[in-house]
């Protein structure tokens, strides 16, 4: 056996595949190495949810393909999904794996010793929308990460007109309520605090099922059953947090008080347009709901700028919802038309310096956000979970509370890992929050 690398680009759900991926090589006798390091094996798991997210998959791959072509070069990830051809034609590529086969990449890199990549590239793939069955990839854990992912979702039925993860991925799929347990049990039981749930369309979990589940149903089941010490929710639809699951996450002290709801846009025209199903009244009110339930809850959201047909006026509702609201912290994304999606060939497309402007405005309203959120925490005690010490805060520890509130402290060693009561002091010039351990 030799070393492999593996770069991986985009999502939670690529880094916990890639996770998956790593353990079954090492698990196989394979060394994990940098791509430095000439490994025999290259992997690269792509993104291309963006028109500059598939060029910095292409890009990555040319780059591994010149520093190491000595190597097997396998691609996997989304792009390898929606653009085989275009991939192939790159020099020195040996594999192309889609979605559907990239559990099975230990074993195409087993093929390959016996002269499997004779006649590069091999392409194993298949259509995402025939895929009706998740895949459990297991319990993978990404090296160094206190808080691990487990995908329990996949696939997507959304198809909003800028996104080209529904054909990526296709239908949503979802693990077993009871195997979603068994996992999280185990890796409590290795020493994991906190498990993170995600998936491609986590609100759609269950649907498929037979029977019929829901995420309230599952949520339910771990609350009952407590395999674990913390569960935190990946990105939610507006439409999918329920009140049910709110008030659920209101009483639980198992479930994270911390919620990513993607807005995109506080203009009805534009939501419409995006083929998002709620308007900003709704998604206000969804906002407001949580924070008159649960008023300590971190409330993040995504925010897409220059869609195409966004005015000034369009643009200026989203910052009013925003300013408006009590939102914890934004993701901020430019509007970039993915080739296969109705909204890249929309002709009213938004020039590129008033898109960079628009999402300038966005971030500083922002971080104004998280200061006034950060702010009501000054004095208050909250429990972190101590992930390491800080690489940008000399001589502190770093920990995150279940409402995704970062603190710096003065820890110990043993700390590591462990749940420890902080009482916050202060808010620092850089914006971060300084405390100490009680």
């Amino acid at each position: 056996m030799s070393g492999f690398s593996i770069l991986t680009l985009g999502c939670k759900v690529n880094q916990y595949e890639s996770a998956a991926i790593s353990l079954a090589l090492k698990s196989a006798g394979w060394t994990q190495i940098s791509p430095a390091k000439d490994p025999a094996v290259c992997i690269v798991n792509t993104c291309t949810v963006t028109r500059k997210a598939a060029q910095q998959s292409r890009q990555t791959i040319r780059r591994i393909s010149r520093m190491n072509p000595a190597a097997n070069i396998i691609v996997t990830g989304c792009l390898a999904q929606t653009e085989v051809d275009r991939i192939r034609n790159i020099s020195g590529i040996h594999a192309i794996v889609g979605h559907g086969d990239k559990y099975r990449i230990p074993e195409i890199i087993r093929s390959a010793d016996s002269g499997g990549f004779e006649q590069p590239p091999l392409v194993v793939w298949r259509d995402a929308a025939s895929e009706n069955r998740f895949q459990d990839m297991g319990q993978a854990v990404i090296e160094g990460r206190t808080r691990p992912f487990l995908k329990i979702q996949d696939g997507c039925n959304a198809f909003c007109t800028y996104c080209i993860v529904p054909y990526a991925r296709g239908p949503s799929r979802s693990l077993p309520v009871e195997k979603v347990i068994g996992h999280t049990a185990s890796l409590d039981r290795a020493g994991y605090r906190e498990i993170v749930l995600t998936g491609i369309h986590l609100g759609a979990y269950g649907l498929d099922l037979d029977p019929k589940k829901s995420l309230f149903d599952l949520l339910g089941a771990l609350d009952t059953q407590r395999p674990a010490g913390r569960i935190r929710l990946s990105s939610l639809e507006p439409g999918e947090l329920t009140h049910e699951i709110i008030e659920m996450t209101a009483a639980s002290d198992l479930l994270c008080r911390h919620f990513h709801i993607p807005l995109q846009s506080g203009d009805d025209r534009i939501l419409q347009r995006m083929h998002r199903p709620y308007t900003q009244a709704f998604f206000e009110d969804l906002v407001l709901h949580i924070h008159d339930r649960m008023p300590d809850a971190a409330v993040g959201v995504d925010v897409l700028t220059g869609f195409p047909g966004e005015t000034e006026a369009a643009f200026e509702h989203t910052c009013r919802l925003i300013e408006k609201l009590p939102l914890a912290y934004l993701h901020v994304f430019q509007f970039s038309g993915r080739e296969g999606t109705p909204a890249e060939k929309y002709a009213d497309q938004v020039p590129a310096a008033v898109k960079k402007r628009r999402s300038e405005t966005i971030r500083n309203i922002g971080y104004k956000k998280k200061l006034e959120f950060y702010n009501t925490f000054i004095n208050k005690i909250v429990e972190v979970l101590v992930e390491g010490s800080s690489s940008d805060r000399r001589g502190l520890y770093k920990g995150l509370s279940d409402n995704y509130i970062p603190v710096y402290f003065n820890g110990r060693r043993d700390m590591l890992n462990k749940m420890v009561r902080c009482r916050i002091e202060r808010l620092d010039p850089c914006g971060f929050l300084i405390g100490d351990a009680i």
